[in-house]
């Protein structure tokens, strides 16, 4: 190792967080290569480097891009491997070899020359003119770069490059970090981003680091020069000011302290404010300039609150995982990041998280200039241990060397849900926040150990989806308690002393777009989508498909509403990491997404009316139900979420309870007041509802009038002195009496206790993450009903589930009527998970022996008195049954008793 010799100068000048790259001489080697495959792994051994390759491949890509490696054979299934992730269309894991002949020019004689390959998967060694290059690389987050100067003179001269994409350290369980994997990136065997030779004179600027005080008025600028020849002189130089120092052989570290002079302009993600200045060396036989873009901010926590600059911050985040389906790796070109960020902060995020990952440069750069607040991660899902320690330790110290000074990277990470060696990790976080101080770290984002309930001293911040209180998130929560918009999580987060981040909240599984399919067009092929269109088409149920992803995906969106409400709610609570914004294609094709794996939309609900919840302003609303009866009191508290770089101070805010078809039945204005950062309580407003005789679904709206930011939520309200009027239908929950009035000719509504059904378990949220991933689970992704057929004529409904919906689902049996379905006609249909694609409902109607029948596995008959819904909708059937519009086309042809069997 080189000896570091340091110095320490101040002069003037303002400088701050820096994102750098400098440009010597280069030799773009982009273009065709020679290319040979080493299966058998023997091309060492036989000193391939000394060969001719005669297959070819272009660089920058990949084994996949060019079409080599192992041909997929699998047709597209719902089975495993298929429906695991996306399918490499041609697969290789192994040795392979890269060569191409370079001249160098006559002005690179005496020259530093170094090779630079931006991004591998895992390993390189490179040989020159078939003599190996002694030292190899095998970061996973950093460029590959090797000293090439004593092999290259002018003239040609053959670099070979061998990489080997085969694992070297357990860092993925189950193969899922997303640095190592197939299941989002694929572990492809190549080069990709830039691809060079570079020049430089003996005396050049290696990297910049750059740290600002705020609070002492001044920035550290950090130069390290490399001085590959003898001790000489030289002048360090930023714009006007410089300083003059004698370079000794080797590294040379320059510390400069910069007063900072004049007012600047902070970053953040409203105003990304960068600059940007010219750092050079200088000796009497050359000079290198490092450009250098850099900006101001300052992150740290109060408490449980997150502060930038001196202001709070909300995190609104959701996970990037390395999902790029055409390519199966990241882009690293500033137009693939663009997309990415752009779309997220349509959708009103302002945070991503790379999970168990490291982007390129080119995503920082993205980030820099819009003002996206990034965390980063260790390559690591896995254990933290001794074998795979000092990798990592490694990889930690490359990502700060190579993106620390990008003003985006605001958090730092050791891993995904980790365990292992909790004392290593912990070491290392304070190891790493002594170096570097210019962001927040955390030792894992959350843990199953008890080091994922309460955070360890180190961590800045804390990842959970649960502390040793209670829950963060609403998965569970939101189908074991009734609907409550008045409720947060304050208790669970009691005593946090760091803020908390949600950890992976969402996770609602949307059926599969299967217009999707033709947008892959790359090296995956989407066998899982392919095979749910199939086992679709056999069942007779591809028309379905649309349907079903549009039900499935407006009860996404409502869940992910209340999570993100639930979260802004919670004093104690600084953001969210969503899981998942868009989709994520593998472990069971977990299709958690509003936006598809492209970040497309789905068209399920548009940027406009997510943001009404996930924006930098979000009024809230709090009532303790979603079902009311006519005449009752609806108590409306309400606060403003302002995480914005505005505050108001006389702003007048509108309260409104309107009928979805706009017609206004209250309306208030409360007291204009000063709406400042944060959380900002208004007065609690009371609101008697109409005393409606029929059922209307009413909006609740709070809004800032003259702004862009206005949220609502719907409530259910019905008559209360309702009455069921039979007429001359059945009513019964035996079925040897529905079997007796059936053969009578009677017009049966059948309801028993679903208890005494096999059905699968009602359930109101739908699959969690992926019915593959997760198999033990009920399944069932939401209701799917034609909300204008006659049966729901006194039952105002969507077409897919909402809260008003919560008991009735819950005390339900779901049944599989796959070996009925000609025999009845679903009035609700529950969609099916892409797994299994059976016919499931709770309600449908058909001809039983010489009469008519209604099958209800909601529990309507005992819950009709104490739920005004249960007596809306069982009201809403009878009177159907009652109409002439009762007239069930299939007849059933099995006994009754049979419906009580099925699955």
């Amino acid at each position: 190792m080189n000896r570091i010799n340091r110095y320490l100068g101040s002069f003037c000048c303002v400088l701050g967080f820096c994102a750098c790259s400098h440009s010597p001489a280069e030799m773009s080697l982009e273009g065709e290569w020679a290319f040979a495959l080493d299966s058998l792994d023997v091309g060492v051994a036989e000193q391939w480097p000394t060969k001719t390759f005669t297959d070819v491949i272009p660089l920058p890509g990949t084994t996949d891009d060019a079409g080599y490696g192992i041909s997929n054979t699998l047709p597209p299934s719902i089975e495993k491997p298929q429906v695991l992730h996306l399918t490499r269309k041609h697969s290789y894991v192994g040795p392979a070899w890269y060569s191409k002949e370079v001249e160098i020019p006559e002005a690179w004689d005496g020259k530093q020359v170094e090779l630079e390959l931006e991004r591998v998967i895992w390993g390189t060694s490179v040989w020159v003119d078939g003599q190996a290059v002694e030292e190899t690389q095998e970061s996973l987050v950093a460029p590959h770069r090797y000293d090439l100067t004593a092999y290259l003179s002018p003239g040609k001269h053959r670099i070979t490059v061998r990489v080997d994409n085969r694992e070297r350290y357990a860092i993925s369980t189950g193969g899922m970090a997303h640095a190592y994997t197939d299941h989002t990136q694929i572990r492809w065997n190549g080069i990709i981003g830039e691809v060079k030779l570079t020049a430089k004179d003996a005396v050049s600027i290696e990297q910049v680091q750059a740290y600002p005080d705020s609070k002492r008025g001044e920035v550290k600028f950090v130069v390290h020069i490399d001085n590959a020849g003898e001790a000489t002189e030289a002048v360090v130089r930023v714009e006007e000011a410089q300083q003059t120092l004698s370079l000794q052989p080797g590294m040379n570290e320059v510390a400069l302290v910069h007063p900072m002079q004049g007012s600047y302009l902070m970053w953040n993600e409203f105003n990304p404010n960068l600059y940007h200045a010219d750092v050079t060396v200088k000796t009497k036989d050359s000079q290198d300039t490092y450009p250098v873009t850099y900006a101001f901010r300052e992150w740290r926590h109060d408490g449980n609150r997150l502060l930038l600059n001196g202001n709070p911050v909300f995190l609104r985040g959701t996970l990037e995982c390395c999902i790029f389906p055409l390519t199966g790796y990241p882009p690293m070109e500033s137009a693939g990041w663009r997309k990415v960020f752009e779309t997220a902060r349509e959708w009103g995020l302002n945070h991503l998280r790379f999970h168990s990952w490291c982007p390129p440069e080119a995503a920082f750069a993205v980030a820099d200039s819009m003002g996206m607040y990034l965390q980063v991660e260790l390559p690591l899902w896995e254990a933290y241990t001794k074998e795979n320690a000092g990798f990592l330790q490694q990889e930690a110290e490359n990502i700060l060397k190579e993106y620390g000074n990008h003003p985006s990277f605001c958090f730092f990470s050791m891993g995904n849900e980790l365990w292992g060696d909790f004392e290593g990790l912990q070491q290392l976080v304070a190891d790493l926040k002594k170096e570097d101080d210019r962001r927040l770290y955390t030792m894992t984002s959350f843990s199953f150990s008890e080091y994922g309930e309460w955070p360890e001293p180190n961590s800045d911040f804390f990842i959970t989806q649960r502390t040793k209180k209670g829950w963060v998130r609403g998965q569970g929560v939101f189908d074991a308690e009734p609907p409550r918009f008045d409720k947060d999580y304050a208790a669970s987060v009691e005593g946090m002393r760091v803020p908390l981040i949600t950890h992976e909240m969402g996770q609602y599984a949307v059926y599969p777009d299967l217009k999707e399919i033709e947008k892959y067009t790359g090296v995956l092929a989407p066998l899982n989508f392919k095979g749910v269109k199939a086992d679709l088409e056999k069942k007779g149920l591809l028309d379905k498909a649309d349907d079903y992803l549009m039900a499935s995906g407006k009860l996404a969106e409502l869940l992910y509403k209340e999570e993100i409400e639930r979260s802004l709610k919670t004093n104690g609570i600084a953001g969210f990491q969503l899981l998942d914004l868009h989709d994520f294609p593998g472990q069971g094709s977990a299709l958690v997404g509003l936006l598809n794996a492209f970040w497309e939309s789905k068209g399920i609900t548009e940027a406009e009316q997510f943001r009404q919840f996930c924006s930098p302003v979000v009024p809230l609303a709090y009532f303790p139900k979603a079902v009311y009866t006519a005449g009752e009191t609806l108590e409306i508290g309400a606060k403003i979420a302002n995480y914005s770089d505005k505050t108001w101070e006389d702003m007048p805010v509108r309260g409104s309870l309107a009928t979805w078809d706009g017609h206004v039945v209250s309306e208030w204005d409360y007291p204009a007041q000063g709406i400042a950062l944060g959380m900002n309580e208004l007065d609690a407003h009371t609101v008697t509802l109409p005393d409606l005789e029929e059922a209307k679904p009413l909006r609740l709206t709070i809004e800032l009038p003259g702004t862009p930011y206005r949220n609502s939520w719907n409530i259910w309200v019905y008559p209360n002195s309702l009455s069921v009027e039979k007429g001359d239908i059945v009513l019964t929950a035996n079925f040897s009496e529905a079997e007796r009035a059936l053969q009578a000719g009677k017009k049966v509504f059948l309801n028993p206790p679903y208890e005494q059904l096999k059905g699968l378990e009602g359930k109101f949220v739908p699959v969690f993450w992926s019915p593959v991933h997760f198999p033990k689970q009920a399944g069932t992704m939401g209701l799917l009903l034609d909300n204008h057929h006659p049966a729901f004529a006194h039952f105002p409904t969507a077409s897919h589930t909402d809260w008003q919906w919560w008991n009735l689902v819950k005390h339900s049996r779901t049944l599989c009527v796959d070996s009925l379905y000609r025999q009845l006609t679903p009035l609700v249909e529950c969609v099916d998970n892409f797994a299994n694609n059976r016919r499931l409902t709770n309600l449908f109607e058909t001809k039983a022996g010489k009469g008519k029948l209604i099958f209800c596995t909601l529990d309507l008959l005992r819950q009709a008195d104490q739920h005004p819904e249960a007596k809306q909708l069982l009201y809403s059937l009878v009177e159907y049954m009652k109409s002439d519009d009762f007239q069930p086309s299939a007849t059933l042809s099995v006994p009754l008793r049979e419906l009580k069997t099925l699955e």
